[in-house]
């Protein structure tokens, strides 16, 4: 009779059978020394850890080869729709110094990308001129799905300046000139997203969004054009059948560019009339919005898209001509509202709005979570709702299972196997099975050690990292996310502070001991989101060396904040801080991650926290503050922020403390910007949530006392997490967007017979 497995072995097992499929474990052995000696050229006696790792890469790589081959070969043979799809210090990350193992490039496929220059209109139609040429590089990433054989491809481009480039200058003697043109040409795909604060930050950024939307496009049509497997030459010469061909998903408004460009492409170059022309472009595109805030809504100035995009600007012009005629058809007499819907902004300096030109080119409009949809709908799109309905979509957000569970907390994927088996790692709705659970002692127990398992390796990563001695068995409250006013890191903060206060009052108390972690990276040119970072160092620097506080509070700021980090911090959390004012938050993905890792959220009802909470109950949430209607009816009002101040006096201490220096002594006015915008610019209404919020998180510290019960609430939330899974997503997406089903078809390996 064979002996029950270890829970190491049963790990081991899911591990290795259930998340990687490795069918033969020793070949992959000796392929992994084959690369090592081979590729490499090391052995064991001088090889280190990058080389073993490289050496793992490409033998994984090599498992990959083959099934992503044989997918391109499997949509090409079937002919598919394809789918395009202290202070913060900001330091260069130069992440390809020693390449890449997982990319391949594709010189093969390189492709002129323009800029400037100018229009000539002929007999033969508009022709884009002397412009600047700037190559785009293709590199291929395999993207391999769950046991099924499929590899997909992500294509990413690097731009390359033309080996002519200024050549004459160089023949001339102007070498250094030539070098930096050269320099100048590659600089789009060196810096992601460089701060747009100045003239050649935003020439830059509108580069870098025409340079990928472009060299994609023309890549899109080369392969539309190819139906052949292999083929290179062009089979397809009319474009009647793209939109059933091809899908663009505008991801936001940054790559807003590719619906001129695609009707420069079909127009100018294909020779198609602009009416057939925009039937095309409008069924191939669609619009995913991630922001009702307007300063995030991209407006381009008119006479930086005239000088880098000539031909575009033209193409927008006559969009929007087109366009108000409908308005005006449709609504006669509004003057008003053609002024609102158009794609032009007059005024001081004269704007495209892309986002109204990503809803006119687009055949569907969807937010990233229910409540966001509909106040797209209610708000900032109505006038567009008002005149095309059918456009508007929702498709709430979702995230990946194998790596936010699966992945990252192997424990409690297989805590969840051993109940319900491992059909949940594909099909995410499996996990309400747990809910029988939910009174079982010992899953209740099993569920509780992996999280303190969890803390404790978490803990002994902070200890070494920031040299901060951490209680394991206190609450660990985490926030984190991208550093914004909107997000209110700042309510969190003043929470914190409240807690030292009254730690501080009563001494002799019991206070259930906290963890606050918070972390995210601010915007270089924020100003106001590197003083909470600022702030949060502060609090950190007074509390922790605190003796009369202890280990019962403690503050980290979490530094360079990505996703290896989030895959340490939240299996570890116990609380997860979801606190945006209610109606800013799109959607969130951390709310979810945290959920299916068995965290509690505490949250306003804002982005998809409202379906989290109907998924789960709201009383298995922690649910404080204003709703949408209240934040609407207090700006009918007028929010005044000196009406809390007065009114509470544990508030009324903390703004004093920051105003009087108590938490910078060298620099006593350093958080009055801070305190300023709290006081008489704060969009984000912080003190008038700030007293429930308190409130809430006293009901937080009483049901973590009974770990019982707090345990049988996280099993609650686990079991509601089904609907946040990623593949739902993109399920909705497929069949109410795009216009395919999708399949979970496995594909035959390379070796295997048909």
């Amino acid at each position: 009779m064979s002996r029950p497995l270890t829970d190491q072995e049963k790990r081991k097992q899911i591990s290795v059978r259930g998340l990687a499929g490795v069918e033969n474990v020793t070949e992959l052995k000796k392929n992994f020394n084959r690369h090592l000696h081979f590729t490499l050229v090391k052995d064991r006696n001088v090889a280190n850890t990058r080389d073993y790792y490289f050496a793992l890469a490409h033998t994984v790589r090599d498992h990959l080869v083959g099934r992503w081959i044989r997918t391109q070969q499997h949509y090409y043979e079937k002919d598919p729709k394809k789918i395009s799809g202290g202070w913060q210090m900001e330091e260069a990350d130069d992440w390809l110094r020693y390449g890449n193992a997982w990319e391949k490039a594709r010189p093969e496929f390189m492709l002129p990308v323009h800029f400037y220059g100018h229009v000539e209109h002929t007999s033969q139609g508009a022709k884009w001129v002397d412009t600047q040429v700037i190559l785009a590089m293709p590199y291929d990433t395999p993207v391999p799905g769950y046991r099924n054989n499929v590899v997909n491809t992500m294509r990413l481009w690097s731009a390359k300046a033309p080996n002519d480039f200024n050549l004459k200058d160089f023949n001339i003697g102007g070498y250094i000139q030539a070098v930096l043109d050269r320099n100048l040409a590659e600089n789009i795909s060196r810096v992601l997203y460089p701060n747009d604060n100045f003239f050649e930050g935003k020439e830059l950024r509108l580069k870098q969004e025409y340079f990928v939307v472009a060299a994609t496009l023309q890549d899109i049509i080369r392969r539309f054009k190819s139906s052949k497997f292999g083929c290179r030459d062009p089979v397809r010469t009319t474009f009647d059948t793209f939109p059933d061909k091809v899908a663009i998903q505008l991801n936001d408004t940054h790559p807003s560019l590719a619906i001129p460009e695609l009707m420069r492409i079909l127009v100018d170059l294909e020779r198609l009339d602009w009416d057939k022309a925009w039937e095309v472009t409008v069924k191939t595109c669609a619009y995913t919005n991630h922001t009702v805030l307007p300063e995030a809504l991209e407006r381009w100035p008119v006479h930086l898209m005239e000088t880098l995009l000539p031909r575009h600007l033209q193409i927008i012009y006559e969009i929007n001509q087109r366009f108000l005629n409908r308005v005006a058809a449709a609504f006669p007499g509004d003057v008003d509202r053609l002024r609102r819907m158009s794609l032009v902004e007059e005024g001081a300096v004269k704007r495209i709005n892309m986002a109204h030109l990503c809803i006119a080119g687009s055949h569907a409009v969807n937010g990233v979570a229910r409540i966001h949809s509909e106040i797209l709908k209610k708000t900032i799109f109505k006038d567009f709702y008002e005149l095309e309905p059918h456009k508007f979509q929702n498709k709430t957000n979702g995230i990946t299972p194998r790596r936010w569970l699966v992945l990252c907390n192997p424990g409690l994927a297989e805590v969840i196997a051993e109940r319900i088996g491992e059909e949940f790692i594909a099909d995410l709705d499996q996990l309400h099975k747990l809910l029988s659970y939910v009174d079982d002692e010992a899953f209740i127990r099993d569920v509780a050690k992996i999280k303190q398992e969890n803390k404790l390796k978490f803990s002994a990563y902070l200890e070494k990292e920031y040299k901060v001695q951490i209680n394991p068995n206190s609450l660990f409250d985490v926030q984190v996310k991208r550093i914004h006013e909107y997000k209110r890191q700042l309510l969190n903060c003043l929470h914190i502070i409240t807690l030292y206060n009254r730690i501080k009052k009563e001494p002799t108390k019991f206070f259930v001991p906290r963890t606050v972690m918070i972390g995210g990276k601010a915007a270089p040119g924020y100003h106001m989101a590197k003083m909470i970072i600022r702030l949060v160092t502060a609090i950190g620097d007074v509390v922790n060396h605190d003796p009369v506080v202890g280990d019962r509070l403690r503050v980290i700021f979490l530094e360079n904040y990505r996703v290896s980090l989030a895959e340490k911090v939240i299996p570890a959390a116990d609380l997860s801080e979801q606190i945006s004012t209610a109606g800013t938050e799109a959607s969130g993905t951390g709310n979810m991650k945290f959920m299916l890792n068995g965290a509690l959220t505490i949250g306003t009802m804002d982005g998809a926290n409202v379906e989290m909470a109907e998924e789960a109950g709201e009383e298995n949430f922690f649910i404080f503050g204003m709703r949408v209607e209240d934040v609407e009816k207090l700006d009918q009002r007028g929010y005044n922020a000196q009406e809390y101040y007065d009114r509470i006096p544990e508030l009324r201490q903390v703004i004093e403390q920051l105003s009087s220096g108590f938490f910078s002594p060298k620099q006593p006015d350093l958080f009055k910007d801070i305190v300023n915008m709290l006081m008489h610019h704060d969009r984000f209404k912080v003190f008038a949530d700030y007293e429930d919020y308190v409130k809430c998180q006293e009901k937080v510290s009483a049901l973590y006392k009974n770990q019982r019960e707090w345990t049988r609430m996280v099993i609650r939330n686990i079991a509601a997490s089904g609907k946040f899974s990623s593949d739902r997503t993109i399920a909705e997406y497929a069949r109410e967007i795009w216009g395919i089903e999708p399949s979970r078809k496995r594909l035959p390996a390379p070796d295997e017979t048909v």
